[in-house]
């Protein structure tokens, strides 16, 4: 039956390909998924769904059920390529014999480009928190980390003391599938990180032990949740007109480098993508600099 092998695939993800948490969480959710729609489909308990109903008929029709529903292309390429990944899982420890989804093609992906914030509009974020508190104190350190070093918010929460490097101006990053990269602080992130850390750290009621480099008021780590609200509290501060998120800042990061000049393998190696074509959607630049460089480099400019 499908459903007994998903726990065996779930920890081939967290021990053979260090897959966080999160990500197994989501692997689930999504395999959980298409085993409903087959459960409801066939009126069969999911314990009780074969292998016979795995199949490129079957994925379609989930697909179509999805679109249906009013799911966007992208949650659909993703629930798909989870499926994908456990039907890889399953044909390589020759559960079935053959992959029964080599015929099934992914949706088209919509080309959006990222969202990032302007100049001013990043300044305004940085400078909203009030600094004479601790906790103010330890919100622009996040805020000025993020955008500084355009780490992700899962990077950010998994920070510990000892990977900060003052003298450097650097600090290490624990990546995706466990890598590491070291990545440039930055002179004004390093000053609010400075403040944090010598009048607002200290001050958390926390356990001696306690490592993590950003604390709840509990003296906690910080969760990834709690910097999303952190960051909400202000964008709603500054009134920014559109959706941000942490993962906006990193944009942001990516998007200034490139339009000051950064070429695109060291942005990439800045990030930590493993391949160059997923840096490449930040080669878009604004129209102001498109018109600035050409008023600046063409002869008849």
């Amino acid at each position: 039956m499908i459903f007994s092998h998903v726990d065996g695939f779930i920890n081939h993800l967290r021990i053979e390909k260090s897959a966080s948490k999160l990500t197994q969480a989501g692997y689930r959710a999504d395999l959980t998924q298409y085993l409903n729609f087959l459960s409801s489909k066939y009126s069969l308990p999911l314990e009780e769904i074969s292998f016979e109903y795995l199949n490129h008929k079957t994925v379609r029709e989930y697909l179509v059920s999805m679109q249906n529903n009013g799911l966007s292309r992208a949650t659909m390429a993703r629930r798909l390529a989870s499926l994908r990944s456990f039907v890889k899982y399953l044909c390589r420890e020759n559960i079935i014999p053959g992959n029964p989804l080599s015929a099934v093609s992914t949706p088209r992906q919509d080309k959006k480009l990222p969202r990032f914030l302007y100049s001013m509009e990043i300044k305004m974020l940085l400078e909203a928190p009030d600094t004479n508190t601790p906790m103010g104190r330890r919100d622009k350190a996040i805020l000025e980390i993020l955008y500084a070093c355009g780490i992700r918010v899962s990077e950010l929460v998994d920070l510990d003391v000892n990977d900060i490097f003052f003298d450097e101006e650097l600090i290490k990053v624990h990546g995706k599938g466990s890598k590491e990269r070291i990545v440039p602080l930055g002179s004004m992130a390093k000053a609010a990180l400075q403040e944090y850390l010598s009048l607002a750290r200290p001050y958390i009621k926390r356990d001696q032990s306690e490592q993590a480099l950003f604390l709840n008021r509990f003296g906690q780590r910080l969760s990834t949740r709690s910097i999303r609200n952190i960051l909400n509290k202000y964008v709603e501060m500054v009134a920014i007109n559109q959706k941000t998120s942490p993962h906006t800042l990193r944009h942001t990061f990516a998007t200034h480098m490139l339009n000051e000049g950064a070429d695109l393998r060291s942005v990439q190696e800045l990030l930590g993508h493993v391949s160059l074509s997923t840096t490449q959607i930040y080669t878009h630049l604004t129209r102001e600099n498109i018109k600035t460089i050409y008023d600046e480099k063409h002869p008849r400019g």
